[in-house]
């Protein structure tokens, strides 16, 4: 109990850190602040008109997607940190400290999880301007961004284990960017995966973004059932089950791959 409470502590150090190092830094503020205001006036008003879901409005429809995406490409900023620490050498100063190994990785996935939080309080309030609404109560709201948060922390996991394995960050960013990519966009985050061709489709429909979009939708009271209708796939009949299955099966993965990915980074 007494090695968990001292872990806790320096993770949350750590994690202190590293948002004090986020506030100074007016790069990743603009990432964690603006990009989501950016990518819900795009999908809003430039896509909005163009895209036609059956039984909802688009942008009700669209807010889940936008909210996957942006926590999708906001937990790249774990392995970028990462990267750009041992790059700078504050991980062998981490290293001379009396602190838990594990309170890096455990700071920087809290840290970032709680920047998760402000990016969708800032998404939510610039859904509102542009007329999206919630449809159901308080409670299940508050699951859908639960289910928002859960997955952007398991990310942050696969993040961190690829960014271990480089040195650079921007090869890090170059291949976050090519993993992420095709996850937030094939998927049912702006379109219905039905209009999809076959394995596109299949692939959409068993993709983890779609599952967590579809939960969100669901909770928020924004689901058409006009689209879930047209497919058989498990995971988009049940959501929020499938969610919590793909966020425990990451942690369950990736939390020991990054782990063992730190000891080999460190003693490099």
């Amino acid at each position: 109990m007494t090695a968990l409470t001292t872990a806790l502590g320096d993770g949350g150090t750590i994690a202190w850190r590293n948002l004090i190092k986020t506030r100074r830094n007016p790069d990743l503020i603009g990432m964690v602040v603006l990009t989501p205001i950016m990518f819900v006036l795009l999908f809003a008003y430039v896509f909005g008109n163009a895209i036609h879901i059956p039984g909802i409005s688009y942008r009700e429809y669209m807010m889940a997607g936008v909210f996957t995406e942006t926590v999708a490409f906001g937990a790249s900023l774990t392995g970028y940190g990462l990267v750009l620490d041992l790059q700078k050498g504050i991980i062998d100063r981490f290293r001379g400290l009396p602190m838990a190994p594990s309170a890096v990785l455990v700071g920087r996935t809290t840290s970032d999880l709680l920047a998760g939080v402000v990016s969708l309080a800032v998404m939510s309030a610039m859904g509102l301007v542009v007329g999206w609404r919630v449809h159901s109560g308080p409670a299940k709201a508050l699951l859908g961004m639960l289910v928002l948060l859960m997955f952007t922390y398991a990310l942050s996991w696969v993040m961190a284990t690829l960014a271990l394995s480089m040195r650079s960050p921007e090869v890090f960013s170059n291949a976050s960017t090519m993993l992420i990519f095709p996850l937030a966009f094939v998927a049912n985050t702006f379109v219905d995966s039905a209009t999809m061709p076959g394995p596109l489709r299949f692939f959409a429909e068993w993709n983890p973004v779609s599952a967590v979009t579809q939960a969100a939708r669901v909770c928020f009271g924004n689901a058409s059932p006009n689209v879930t209708q047209h497919s058989h796939a498990w995971a988009l009949h049940h959501p929020i089950v499938a969610s919590v299955l793909w966020t425990a099966a990451l942690l369950a993965v990736f939390v020991p791959l990054a782990t063992r990915q730190y000891q080999k980074a460190v003693s490099r």
